[in-house]
C-alpha cells in the first residue's frame, strides 16, 4: 500500500508572481500591436478559446500583398483616396482571418482598443462571446455606441482590461544571459 501525502503536507517550489491569463493575452494583444505600422494608433488583437488556448492574433495594418509604402497613413490625405482609413484592416479583422483554427466560436477576444462598429459585426458574425478591451477612444462616440449597441444586442460580454500588474517587461538580454 503506497502512502498517500496530503496536499498540505508536500512543500511546494511552484512560482507564485506568474502571469494570470488576463494579463497574458492583454500582452500578447500589445506585443501584436508593436507590428502595426500607422504612425498614429497601434492596435493588437489576440483571440483564445475556452480551453485557453490562442486561436487568432492580428493588429491594423495593410492587406496582404499591398505594399505599405505606397499606402496612405494619414487620416487627413488630400482626397478620400488618400485616407488610411479605406485601406487599413483592423486587428480584430486580421485575428479573426487569420484564425489557426475551423471557427472562432465561443471564444474571447482580448484587444488593445474597443473594436469599431465594423469589427464589432465581424466579431458577431464569427460567433464569439466575449471582448476584453484595454482602452476605449471615444466612449460617446456614434461608432462605439453603435458598436456597443450591436454587441449587447447579442449578448456579448464586454469588459474593460483590469491589469494585475502595472508592466511586463521583456529583455531578451537577461534571458540571454541566464542561458550561458
Amino acid at each position: 500500500m503506497v502512502n498517500e501525502i496530503e496536499p498540505n503536507q508536500l512543500e511546494s517550489n511552484k512560482r507564485t508572481d506568474y502571469l494570470d491569463w488576463d494579463d497574458y493575452f492583454m500582452a500578447m494583444a500589445h506585443l501584436a500591436s508593436l507590428r502595426s505600422k500607422d504612425p498614429v494608433t497601434q492596435v493588437g488583437t489576440c483571440i483564445v478559446n475556452t480551453e485557453k488556448k490562442i486561436v487568432g492574433i492580428g493588429y491594423n495594418g495593410m492587406p496582404t500583398g499591398c505594399n505599405d509604402d505606397l499606402m496612405p497613413w494619414t487620416k487627413n490625405g488630400d482626397t478620400p483616396l488618400d485616407n488610411k482609413h479605406l485601406y487599413v484592416c483592423h486587428a480584430e479583422m486580421n485575428a479573426i482571418a487569420n484564425r489557426n483554427s475551423a471557427d472562432v466560436k465561443n471564444c474571447s477576444l482580448y484587444t488593445t482598443l474597443f473594436p469599431c462598429n465594423e469589427c464589432a459585426k465581424l466579431i458577431i458574425q464569427s460567433g464569439i462571446r466575449e471582448v476584453i478591451y484595454c482602452n476605449i477612444k471615444s466612449p460617446d462616440s456614434t461608432m462605439n455606441r453603435a458598436s456597443k449597441r450591436m454587441l449587447d444586442m447579442v449578448n456579448i460580454i464586454q469588459r474593460e482590461f483590469c491589469p494585475k500588474r502595472d508592466k511586463i517587461i521583456i529583455d531578451f538580454t537577461e534571458k540571454k544571459s541566464t542561458l550561458v
